[in-house]
């Protein structure tokens, strides 16, 4: 195995590195013609349930793109049927939810995980790829309690999100009930993630960006502190996103985490304008991927050149890679950020 690259979990932690890491959300399948092959004969479901197959699709965009990092393919909703939650995966819809939460004796039914019983297929695809195949470090992740309710309150895919918020404010009772159980799922979810070899965990509060400052304070900050503080035990960078939420970038740098990762709608100089002091990861909007070259060049640059005005910066898009991106792109992509990177860095 080549020497390890440590570029990402160094940058994460605000040290100096020789050029800035990259990596792309969902940068594993979706756009990759050797997934799409794989696609043709299985679900998702299928594939993240088999081991060698799960690494070799969350290694192939590291060996296709150089990036610093490999995130772990698998779903969202992966440790909701260990608790009891009916969640299928439906292609061209996402995960549907036959049993929605309605009522606190719901929740109260609700079960808890055991990773190395439940999840045992996950936990042996991050052992693989970590102590086998990786020269780079591998993202474990999670779902955060307010999109994973969202999904279990809605049913499925959501865009307005009003029977969860209806829910959060007029029955706080079970809201901070389904909170405090979706808490006890994701902390041995991904403390058994980071035993199994996860150098980083990434937490996904994809959809929160839905609900207003006051609203995030009340009934999302407290849970988000607890999984936080309980996870920070474990010495690894933590790292927050979602997606819409440039309102509440101060509030999760309110939390106990290494990372701040924005979408393409926070400039990284307006955040730290703002005072966010932190590791930011971003944010170059995965629409302009289809972009000529040029385009993507310029506005690349100056992403960088924001990032770069201090330690602490990660290269990402402001959210996941989507099935028409070339890859070779983004192969590109990556060696234009490592090469101008190093070269601004190089000349300081």
């Amino acid at each position: 195995m080549t020497q390890f690259n440590d570029t990402f979990l160094r940058a994460a932690r605000g040290e100096k590195t020789d050029h800035v890491p990259a990596w792309y959300m969902r940068q594993a399948g979706r756009s990759q013609p050797e997934y799409r092959k794989i696609k043709e004969k299985y679900s998702l479901e299928e594939i993240t349930h088999q081991p060698e197959l799960c690494a070799y699709v969350t290694k192939l965009p590291v060996d296709q793109y150089n990036v610093d990092a490999a995130v772990l393919y698998k779903d969202i909703v992966t440790p909701l049927p260990a608790i009891g939650v009916d969640v299928k995966i439906k292609a061209g819809i996402g995960p549907v939810i036959d049993n929605p939460i309605r009522t606190m004796a719901d929740i109260e039914r609700l079960g808890e995980i055991n990773p190395e019983q439940d999840v045992p297929f996950v936990l042996e695809t991050i052992r693989i790829l970590t102590q086998e195949q990786l020269n780079v470090p591998l993202i474990g992740f999670s779902g955060a309690p307010f999109t994973l309710a969202s999904y279990m309150i809605e049913g499925g895919p959501s865009k307005s999100y009003n029977k969860t918020k209806a829910m959060m404010v007029s029955q706080p009772q079970m809201w901070f009930a389904l909170m405090d159980k979706l808490a006890d799922t994701i902390i041995p979810y991904v403390k058994a993630q980071i035993k199994a070899g996860a150098k980083v965990i990434q937490i996904f509060d994809s959809w929160v960006g839905a609900l207003n400052v006051e609203d995030y304070r009340i009934f999302i900050k407290p849970v988000m502190e607890r999984i936080f503080a309980e996870l920070r035990t474990e010495g690894v960078p933590l790292i927050i996103f979602g997606v819409g939420a440039s309102h509440l970038a101060k509030e999760w740098h309110d939390l106990p985490v290494d990372v701040v990762g924005l979408d393409w709608r926070l400039p990284i100089s307006e955040a730290r304008a703002m005072g966010l002091t932190k590791t930011l990861q971003g944010n170059f909007d995965p629409s302009y991927l289809l972009a000529d070259w040029p385009i993507i060049e310029e506005r690349v640059k100056a992403i960088l050149d924001m990032g770069m005005q201090q330690d602490g910066y990660i290269f990402n898009l402001g959210h996941g890679v989507f099935p028409e991106v070339n890859p070779d792109t983004l192969k590109r992509l990556t060696s234009f950020v490592h090469e101008y990177s190093a070269a601004h860095k190089a000349g300081k």
